[in-house]
C-alpha cells in the first residue's frame, strides 16, 4: 500500500511540475510578445512619421 501511495505522490508531483513549466513558458511568451507589440508600434509610428513629413526643398 505504501508503494502505491509513493507512486501516486510521484505522479502528482510530476504533473504539478509539468503544469508549472507550461504556465511559466506561457507567461514568458506573453511578456515577450507584449514587448514585441510595443516595439512594432514604435517602428510603425516612425515609418508613418517618415512618410508624412514633407521633403524639404532646397
Amino acid at each position: 500500500m505504501q508503494n502505491a501511495v509513493n507512486t501516486l505522490m510521484l505522479v502528482c508531483a510530476t504533473m504539478a511540475s509539468l503544469a508549472f513549466g507550461v504556465l511559466a513558458a506561457y507567461w514568458v511568451c506573453r511578456v515577450a510578445f507584449a514587448g514585441l507589440r510595443v516595439h512594432a508600434g514604435q517602428v510603425a509610428a516612425e515609418r508613418a512619421k517618415a512618410q508624412i513629413s514633407p521633403i524639404s526643398q532646397a
